[in-house]
């Protein structure tokens, strides 16, 4: 190997790299706040692909109506929940969000749809539509069992990641479908070249990352996030909603899954099932980072991503063994450190 290609392989493990700790983030914020281990991350990531794409191509994307469903379902678990104390206050909160929301992403969805949109609005348009999604997930499958154990919850994930993946088969079908660029500017340093594609899946990783720690930092609701993450009873007896808490947590690693799919959309086909194994890799640098640290995890996806790509070069049939062989020490170490864990009670 000369040093080229080590450019060329590191170039590549890095621009992973940063979808992994996308990824990765999401997967820690998610648990950090519900205990949740979020398997269906992989189908946020499917679903904004393949809505950019399909927005791209001037198609309707079933995911919109999916959101109407999902909502309108929604709506109805929060009337049987608050069934005994329903008041006017709450009935109008849980409409806006849970129907007129959805029903106006899809409004807007059916008129921009089958138009010769650019790249920008495609872009947000699928992270709007992808969003309230994950709200409602948390709301349908997490929320009425959200006092369970981190096994019941992770049973409760993986049958929600099979449910989303056969949506996915039908919303989408089985083909294979690829985005627009984000951009097609180019520049070149020394024997590096970086896409525009590279260049914006950089940026907007870094972006991600500074607009987190300023919402977990500077703002209201991320205070209420981290303080639901560190102790959740403690953050019920000063009056927060640890509700609300767990679907803002979802809404983020719905955008989060979904701008990382659309960032990867003009790289590779993207099938139904793609966003999955994608997923587990963002999973791998979570576990590494042990579902609490963020800067432990972000970095453990960029060593992810390079050992992806020189895995892919020496061993190109069993890079993904290489890459999921990495969890292994790091759990044989955090079992030998604390071979006991009590877990928490609320």
């Amino acid at each position: 190997m000369d040093s080229t290609i080590l450019l060329f392989l590191l170039q590549d493990g890095i621009t992973n790299g940063a979808i992994y700790a996308l990824l990765g983030l999401a997967l820690v914020l998610v648990f950090a706040v519900t205990r949740v281990i979020l398997i269906p991350q992989g189908e946020f990531i499917t679903y904004g692909a393949l809505t950019y794409a399909l927005l791209a191509a001037g198609k309707m994307p079933g995911t919109a109506l999916l959101a109407v469903c999902m909502g309108a379902v929604a709506f109805v678990f929060d009337m049987i929940a608050g069934r005994s104390v329903l008041h006017a206050r709450m009935v109008l909160r849980s409409v806006a969000i849970n129907l007129v929301l959805p029903l106006a992403i899809w409004g807007v969805t059916a008129l921009f749809a089958g138009r010769d949109n650019g790249v920008a609005l495609n872009f947000v348009l699928a992270v709007v539509i992808v969003a309230p999604i994950g709200l409602y997930l948390y709301r349908i499958a997490y929320q009425p069992i959200a006092h369970a154990s981190v096994l019941v919850l992770l049973i409760a994930s993986v049958g929600m990641h099979l449910a989303l993946q056969g949506l996915g088969l039908a919303f989408f079908g089985p083909e294979g479908l690829r985005g627009p660029a984000i951009s097609a500017a180019a520049i070149t340093v020394g024997p590096l070249r970086f896409t525009g594609q590279s260049l914006g899946i950089y940026a907007i990783t870094v972006a991600l990352i500074v607009g987190l720690w300023l919402l977990f930092g500077y703002t209201l609701y991320g205070k209420a996030l981290r303080a639901t993450a560190v102790n959740r009873l403690g953050a019920r007896l000063v009056g927060i909603r640890t509700s609300l808490s767990g679907q803002i947590a979802f809404a983020l690693a719905a955008v989060i899954g979904a701008i990382s799919g659309i960032l990867i959309a003009p790289i590779t086909t993207i099938y139904y099932d793609t966003g999955f194994l994608i997923g587990l890799k963002g999973f791998v640098a979570a576990i590494i980072g042990g579902l609490v640290s963020y800067p432990l995890t972000a970095t453990a996806a960029l060593v992810v991503g390079i050992v992806e790509a020189f895995s892919s070069f020496y061993a190109s049939n069993y890079k993904e063994v290489i890459v999921f062989t990495l969890l292994l020490p790091f759990l044989v170490l955090r079992s030998l450190a604390s071979p006991e864990v009590e877990e928490e009670s609320d």
